[in-house]
């Protein structure tokens, strides 16, 4: 016979969850996410106080990055990273996606301009010129 206790262990509200599983750093911030509709449990929009359990399929969306995810434990505190990667396991699939858009941001892109900061004396001469033609 299962008891109340072992109940509240097996389950707890998704906010908590993806805090502890050190998705976002507040309680706040991921409450945040799952009202803009940024986190789906089992392929549905979700509200904060849903219960996670193992084997619910969380998919969370942070900028450009997203996580497809299987719950396999639940923890009430917030623990070290290396803790909290063993709360979930992401599917293949999408941690592959994940690493080729990092990896992409990083590596400085062949085709296009190289980002740079604030533009130098001479850039800002040239848009000077550039925009007062266009303007007269």
């Amino acid at each position: 016979m299962s008891t109340p206790a072992d109940h509240e262990n097996s389950c707890l509200r998704l906010d908590k969850w993806l805090w502890a599983a050190r998705f976002f750093k507040t309680r706040r911030l991921a409450v945040e996410a799952i009202d803009g509709g940024k986190v789906q449990v089992d392929g549905h929009r979700s509200k904060p106080g849903r219960t996670v359990r193992a084997g619910t399929r969380i998919v969370v969306h942070k900028g450009s990055l997203q996580w497809g995810l299987v719950v396999r434990a639940v923890s009430r505190q917030r623990r070290p990273a290396t803790e909290a990667a063993m709360l979930y396991v992401e599917n293949e699939e999408s941690r592959l996606r994940r690493q080729a858009l990092v990896r992409e941001r990083r590596e400085p892109s062949a085709s296009g301009p190289e980002a740079r900061g604030r533009p130098n004396k001479r850039e800002r001469r040239l848009i000077q010129r550039f925009t007062r033609r266009t303007a007269d």
